[in-house]
């Protein structure tokens, strides 16, 4: 009998060490569960246990869950091309951080077990649209479930925005660049950049200035329904790259502006049992880790 989800999606990279014994564990795990299978193409090469396969846009359209396997930049990728079918999603860790695929390849049947009985937490996380403006019109738009990112692309030089948030100007700013930062994305690049970590159930974003050209430039945390736009300005001679999720490229000149706003959809995750955000903390950034031994 199926469990609470009757056909499943797995999607992800193919080309990772040791992938093949993880992808054939995930497979046996759903065909105990007694559901259809429904297997991205890429992984079609390496096994022969898993059906016929099929594109993104048909899992999306069909699965009732969609499994990540890989790290958190595939899921990252995947969230973003298929959050228009607003199905469940959950991650297999085959990566380095594992923040949002949690569940660890050598417990695969385990937790795919409880979850495909229901034994599962969800929550919510948003995603931001981006646009780049030009002459009142947009040449370029992505989507980020981590971060945007606007700065130089040029090593030790600094680019000049400004900054505004709900069309109220903020401040001008000289720096590397600008991150802002969903609460998923906090454990992210903003991180390396010295910002808070952030709850994921927090309605909020991030705003990180990239070594700024003055002690006075801090992260400021707001709204998560704010609006922002980054102006650059013309006097710039840089073309300062506008990147979502350190994946999707786009270019500004000087005199455009980067809009940002929360995309209308929402991203369900799952967990399996014993999930918890501050036990993941202490595990990837190793905060129990003794001072000495």
């Amino acid at each position: 009998m199926p469990g609470v989800f009757s056909q499943v999606g797995v999607v992800g990279r193919s080309r990772q060490e040791g992938i093949e014994t993880v992808l054939e564990e995930l497979i046996g795990a759903l065909r105990d569960a007694g559901a259809t299978l429904l297997l991205e193409d890429r992984f079609g090469e390496l096994t022969s246990d898993g059906g016929d396969t099929h594109t993104r846009d048909s899992i999306g359209a069909h699965a009732d869950l969609i499994i990540v396997l890989g790290g958190d930049g595939s899921m990252l990728s995947a969230a973003r091309e298929m959050l228009q079918y607003g199905k469940p999603m959950l991650g297999v860790n085959r990566g380095r951080l594992g923040f949002l695929t949690d569940i660890s390849p050598d417990r695969v049947r385990e937790q795919i077990a409880a979850v495909m009985s229901g034994d599962f937490s969800s929550e919510e996380r948003f995603l931001l649209d981006v646009s780049v403006q030009r002459n009142g019109e947009t040449v370029a738009e992505g989507d980020a479930l981590n971060d945007v990112v606007v700065n130089s692309g040029t090593s030790a030089q600094m680019i000049e925005v400004e900054l505004y948030i709900d069309d109220e100007f903020v401040n001008r700013q000289r720096a590397d660049g600008l991150i802002v930062s969903t609460p998923t994305g906090s454990t992210a690049y903003s991180l390396s950049g010295g910002g808070p970590i952030m709850h994921p159930s927090l309605d909020a974003l991030l705003v990180l200035p990239m070594f700024p050209h003055a002690l006075s430039s801090r992260p400021i945390v707001i709204r998560g329904d704010s609006e922002i736009r980054i102006d650059v300005l013309a006097r710039n001679r840089i073309h300062p790259p506008v990147t979502c999720d350190g994946q999707v490229n786009m270019t500004a000149r000087p005199g455009d502006s980067v809009l940002l706003r929360r995309n209308p959809a929402v991203l369900t995750l799952l967990h399996p049992p014993g999930h918890s955000f501050y036990a993941s903390c202490r595990d990837k950034l190793r905060w129990s880790g003794a001072l000495v031994d």
